[in-house]
């Protein structure tokens, strides 16, 4: 079942992103200087937390907060990358899932195959080209990884109980807890082996964040507030 059915308001944040570069380019053009860094937020999550929620609240916070406006980055800049670069959206989304022996193969034989790896140094760049200008919300993505050696960046990762993880899933999709269960932990292997393959690290890592949240015991809610009180005084 694709992630996609219950990832909300991905229009608006594809609206958001084409705004979020126009304005930019303005700025840039106005003051013909590269803009001061403005925080980078990351956040990422075990494969059944409360991340959108968390973010889209983050996003609402960070711009009463600030007076300026911000950018959720999440699976829509894959729609992005794919429409202005003619790269298949089902190769971008099935990033990580593919036998790496086979994609080498496939990108030698057909000259019509876009290799995983060249995807997904696109998205990296993509990405990273908006965490350097600051304000936005970087929502799973590896961000915690590609931004590390960013100073204005703040890392955060949600975990939660297995059965926490399993009821919000079931909840969410519609399904039986044990269908729910056996959801988890294929998309959380896929999660990880992309991870692995691709940056080479392991997001579970706790060394990677500033700080983690227990979603089993802490609302959306109360984490959004947290982290927007912890950047205010960081930044």
């Amino acid at each position: 079942m694709p992630d996609n059915l219950f990832i909300p308001s991905v229009d608006l944040r594809i609206g958001a992103l084409e705004e979020y570069n126009r304005t930019q380019k303005l700025k840039a053009a106005r003051h013909h200087q590269r803009p001061k860094k403005r925080c980078c937020i990351t956040l990422s999550r075990q494969y059944g937390c409360q991340g959108y929620p968390v973010a889209e609240r983050l996003c609402e916070l960070m711009q009463q907060q600030t007076g300026e406006p911000w950018l959720l980055i999440d699976r829509a800049v894959l729609d992005e990358v794919a429409k202005h670069h003619n790269i298949s959206k089902e190769i971008l989304e099935n990033l990580g899932e593919k036998n790496r022996i086979l994609d080498d193969l496939l990108a030698t034989f057909s000259p019509r195959w876009t290799h995983s790896q060249d995807c997904f140094r696109l998205l990296c760049k993509h990405v990273v080209s908006l965490a350097e200008q600051g304000n936005v919300i970087i929502l799973e993505l590896g961000g915690a990884i590609i931004t590390r050696h960013f100073e204005h960046a703040w890392h955060f990762r949600m975990y939660g109980s297995p059965s926490f993880k399993v009821r919000t899933i079931a909840q969410r999709l519609k399904m039986a807890e044990e269908e729910a269960e056996q959801f988890v932990m294929r998309q959380q292997r896929q999660r990880d082996a992309f991870v692995r393959d691709f940056l080479h690290q392991n997001d579970h890592d706790q060394l990677l964040y500033d700080l983690l949240f227990n979603n089993d015991r802490i609302e959306p809610e109360k984490i959004a507030q947290t982290i927007a009180c912890f950047v205010a005084a960081e930044c």
